[in-house]
């Protein structure tokens, strides 16, 4: 049989250990009750064999039959008491490994909602999806079947040795040696199905994420005729999958055969030299029929042992996938800048209130003597400087200004770094060098959370969510009233046309929108930002993938959302921006050229050749 690459235990064993032992210990009173069960249920069996001695000497030695009696009686109670236990146990483990993945899965899906965008950019949905679906699901197999299985497989191992010894210590002796044989066994195949475990794992997370790619994209594989490349993709992972599992399963379900065989050559050896012993007179029938039935017990408990060594197995390597991302680092937020309802005071200075006004102002938490700064929505950048991987500088000495109420457009080629300086200002991403200012603030300073509160962003991927139109709407408040979201869709103008669905508000959408237009799911982010009613708003390409038809349409609706706003807008077609305060021209990352569509037109730049056609513009 080939040797793996590289048999070794998960990296992380340890610590994956521990992990699930915090969890475990999160409900400890119940698995106390699962211990104490499943010690009864052992314990129980075990005198129930060891009754064997005293009933049989009762028959050969001529007892009387009321003795006989009593004797079956307590070894009946013994067992039905095991039974009850055994009951007991398994209903008990069941509630406990429940509340145990409970955790697991609350604790993971916490943890994913403060990691940083980089983390996403880098991790493949299906990759997540296969934590809470694969993973989950091979440490509930362990719970429910390894958990009370090994504290009773280890009493009853441990005692059957214990009561072999008391029988017949000379033939305990070969017995142990038979058990030294299986666990080195064990210990050999253990070690080399480690490793193809936790590959199985990978590979299935890497399945599952191209199905949900592929399911996702199905118009794009039809369209370009990819059936078949998208079949022999999957192939080859399947295939991957199935190698992992196969060598998994091969080395695991080895060690069953070699148990059970070398527990028949240990029991027939074990009889002859019994025998021998009854015929010398070394033995009583009866301890000898007992000792027999005890040694041919003892391959069971090793058996579970290396049945359940397959599900820990398993559980370990989905365990270490999900404690690594619960591992990472979560997004850092240093602020302490934070947003709060003012109103006016009785000298006309700006004063905390907990009731919404409408009115808010930042407040420096670490510094509760500093001025409140009034929410304008004045954002500048200073020389900033940004990559997305070391070495690799997408922003060159960034530099502009927007004041309060300024529609600022960014327009340039692929690649030009406009979509990145939105995410700059969202704090998606921390700069490498430079300084932007929020209020006069550095958004350094600003606590995430506020910071995003108070913008607004309009995506040109229209993503919605399943439910009904109303509670995509109110995504963007999750406290809006009904008043403030149809007022919000009739800013975005998209109240005519979900008047006009099935059940207005109230109609489900479903596939991420698929039930409606394009140009429809994008009147409702519009909608979803304006409920939000931000000081600072960012239109990333929102009429990007529209006919002009229903541009006009989103445009106006745009143009209500934008008044009395600080407005970024990235811009698909130079026709959106001919009315912006200020166009930023961008190229490689550097600001070419700052000025509104006449004063760009008569430079006969860069902006020149775009708005021409000399240039390509995406």
């Amino acid at each position: 049989m080939a040797k793996p690459v590289n048999a070794k235990r998960p990296e992380h064993l340890g610590r994956t250990v521990r992990n699930l032992l915090s969890y475990l210990g999160r409900h400890k009173f119940l698995l106390a009750l699962v211990g104490v069960l499943a010690a009864v249920s052992a314990l129980a069996n075990l005198l129930g064999t060891y009754m064997i001695r005293p009933i049989v000497n009762q028959v050969t030695e001529g007892g009387s039959l009321s003795a006989l009696a009593r004797g079956v009686a307590v070894t009946a109670a013994i067992y039905a008491a095991g039974a009850l236990a055994t009951l007991g146990y398994t209903q008990v483990m069941v509630r406990a490994a429940q509340k145990v993945l409970s955790d697991i899965r609350r604790d993971l899906y916490a943890h994913l909602q403060t990691l940083p965008l980089s983390f996403f950019d880098g991790e493949r949905r299906g990759d997540l999806m296969s934590l809470f679906t694969n993973d989950v699901d091979t440490i509930s197999d362990a719970l429910n079947n390894s958990f009370s299985a090994l504290i009773q497989n280890f009493i009853q191992l441990v005692g059957t040795l214990i009561l072999l010894f008391v029988l017949n210590w000379q033939l305990s002796l070969v017995v142990t040696a038979g058990y030294l044989a299986m666990f080195l066994y064990i210990r050999y195949s253990g070690k080399r199905s480690k490793y193809y475990f936790q590959r199985q794992q990978e590979h299935l997370g890497e399945l599952d994420a191209y199905i949900e790619e592929m399911a996702a994209g199905q118009k794009v594989v039809k369209v370009f005729n990819h059936q078949q490349a998208s079949l022999e993709g999957f192939l080859t992972r399947n295939d991957a999958l199935r190698e992992a599992g196969t060598r998994a399963q091969a080395y695991a379900s080895t060690m069953i055969p070699a148990v059970v065989s070398i527990s028949y050559v240990n029991y027939a050896v074990i009889a002859v030299l019994g025998a021998l012993l009854v015929i010398w007179g070394q033995s009583d029938v009866g301890s000898l029929a007992s000792y027999l039935v005890f040694v041919r017990q003892s391959a069971m408990p090793i058996n579970q042992f290396t049945q359940q060594g397959n599900f820990l197995l398993a559980a370990l390597a989905g365990a270490e996938r999900i404690f690594d991302v619960m591992a990472r680092p979560p997004e850092q937020d240093a602020g302490t800048v934070t947003l709060v309802n003012v109103r006016p005071g009785r000298d006309g200075a700006l004063v905390p209130c907990r009731e919404k006004t409408g009115q808010w102002a930042w407040r420096d938490t670490a510094d509760p003597s500093a001025p409140l700064v009034p929410l304008r929505g004045d954002v500048r950048f200073h020389n900033v400087t940004f990559g997305y991987r070391p070495g690799q500088t997408v922003l060159h000495d960034v530099s502009f200004y927007a004041k309060p109420g300024q529609k600022i457009a960014f327009v340039g080629s692929t690649g030009a770094g406009k979509t990145t300086i939105t995410n700059l200002i969202n704090r998606f991403y921390d700069i490498s060098g430079g300084e932007i200012t929020y209020d006069g603030i550095d958004i350094g300073r600003i606590r995430k959370e506020d910071l995003r509160r108070s913008l607004g962003m309009v995506l040109q991927d229209a993503h919605l969510f399943t439910g009904t139109v109303a509670e995509n709407i109110r995504f963007g408040k999750l406290d809006a009233t009904r008043e403030e979201i149809e007022r919000a869709a009739e800013i975005a103008n998209a109240d005519s046309f979900i008047r006009r669905l099935p059940q207005g508000y109230d109609t489900m959408v479903t596939g991420d929108g698929a039930n409606l237009s394009q140009g429809q799911r994008q009147l409702l982010t519009i909608a979803r930002a304006a409920v939000a009613d931000p000081p600072v708003l960012i239109l990333d390409e929102a009429t990007s993938s529209v006919d002009t038809r229903t541009e006009a349409l989103i445009e106006k609706g745009m143009d209500r959302l934008m008044e009395g706003r600080t407005v970024f807008v990235i811009a698909h077609r130079l026709s959106t921006v001919r009315n912006a305060n200020a166009i930023l021209v961008l190229e490689h990352g550097r600001v070419v050229e700052r000025g509104d569509h006449d004063d760009l037109l008569a430079q006969r730049g860069v902006y020149y050749q775009l708005y021409h056609g000399m240039s390509e513009l995406s």
